[in-house]
């Protein structure tokens, strides 16, 4: 899905979602979010998952799970020590 305002190309999207994990692209790059790390999307619906909304440049939010990530925490897992329960 993608969050946008009229006038900007802000879009988050999660292009795949398989037994694994699912692939989000953000900003034209892709990050892998496996399911032993994040596993609030493991049980998660997909049309859940799917709604995903890029509400600031480095912060995307998941509505229907109350799940929200900031993109630095992809990009940098090593200064974020601590696994998502």
């Amino acid at each position: 899905m993608n969050s946008s305002t009229p006038g900007t190309s802000i879009s988050a999207e999660v292009t795949h979602i398989d037994g694994r994990g699912l692939w989000l692209l953000v900003h034209d790059k892709e990050y892998f979010l496996s399911h032993d790390d994040f596993p609030w999307f493991r049980e998660a619906r997909i049309h859940s998952i799917l709604n995903v909304q890029l509400v600031s440049p480095d912060h995307v939010h998941w509505p229907d799970l109350d799940v929200d990530l900031c993109l630095d925490s992809l990009e940098h897992p090593e200064a974020y020590p601590l696994v998502y329960h």
